[in-house]
């Protein structure tokens, strides 16, 4: 992994995520520059130009790029793939997966070819269907294209814990699994505050309020801001990550990981909890899970496949 005097990030999509990703990836100076690629290039370049001016007030030393030029992107040793349209009305899954699907196969091979040592993180949605697209059109190994999902949804689960219990967020540590949908699994088991257990401080109904809330947790916001869709969460979530790689924190994080027999999956991406290093994912950690949450993965996983045969059927794998 390069110093970071020459540590170059790219992200993809100038987007409300993108360009918090942006912004956020600048302020903790996690590489010496930035682009951000957008197909309207201007609102790339309006984008960077605000940030740069930004840097005399934060004291950062990061330069952002805004461009619509692919080759500007060469050389990334990590892209964040925030581009894509979200489901508008009257449009099918089916038209979701075909649209960001073209987005996804585009930007993978300027990726692969400009970029062939990088790191993906993967934050389109559908999330995990995309996140094997793209593993699948830039051919780099599992390890090195990653999806996020888990640590936004685990945050979200950490937030309706803290308001519910009266503690401190940073007290919190939930973990959900599973896909970034409706199927996603919280962890109760693995939830505490402060190290106490989740069931041992709310009531079973309102553990499964918060966690149907968690699981709608994005329809909720889209539904409140009427136009748009959640960015600051995401974008956060999605930098945890880049930090833990560029940095080589080797943080334990749950994120959408290529599983190759890991909890009796084979070929498929899901979200699980992963040790996130200078090489990506440096391990899958298999934790012990009882039935209820078992029999709740090996659903969401036959949700994940069902896309997957349907970019098949596209003619997009």
């Amino acid at each position: 992994m390069a110093s970071i005097a020459q540590r170059k990030i790219t992200v993809v999509g100038a987007g409300y995520v993108g360009m918090t990703c942006a912004q956020l990836c600048a302020q903790k100076n996690l590489a010496s520059e930035v682009v951000v690629i957008d197909v309207a290039d201007g609102r790339a370049k309006g984008i960077a130009l605000d940030l740069n001016q930004m840097a005399a007030v934060e004291g950062f030393t990061t330069r952002v790029k805004g461009t619509g030029e692919p080759r500007d992107t060469w050389g990334s040793d990590l892209v964040i793939m925030t581009a894509g349209l979200p489901r508008k009305p009257g449009m099918s899954r089916s038209d979701l997966l075909a649209t960001n699907g073209k987005i996804i196969s585009d930007v993978a091979q300027y990726v692969r070819d400009g970029s062939p040592e990088s790191i993906v993180i993967v934050v389109t949605n559908p999330l995990d269907s995309m996140v094997h697209l793209m593993r699948v059109k830039t051919g780099f190994p599992g390890k090195r294209v990653i999806g996020m999902a888990g640590v936004l949804d685990s945050a979200r689960f950490s937030w309706f814990i803290a308001e519910e219990t009266g503690a401190n967020v940073v007290d919190v540590d939930a973990m959900v699994l599973g896909a970034h949908g409706d199927s996603m699994v919280p962890m109760l088991n693995y939830c505490t505050v402060n190290g106490v257990s989740l069931p041992a401080l709310v009531a079973k109904p309102k553990i499964d309020a918060m966690a149907d809330r968690t699981r709608n947790g994005g329809a909720e916001i889209v539904n409140l801001l009427k136009t748009g869709s959640a960015f600051f969460a995401p974008a956060a979530a999605s930098i945890a990550m880049a930090a833990s790689i560029l940095n080589d924190e080797k943080r334990l994080l749950p994120c959408a990981c290529l599983l190759n027999g890991q909890y009796g999956l084979e070929g498929i991406y899901m979200g699980v909890p992963a040790v996130l290093g200078a090489s990506g994912v440096e391990k899958i950690l298999e934790i012990p899970l009882d039935n209820e949450s078992r029999i709740l993965l090996n659903k969401t996983a036959g949700a994940i496949a069902k896309d997957v045969e349907l970019l098949k059927s596209l003619g997009l794998v």
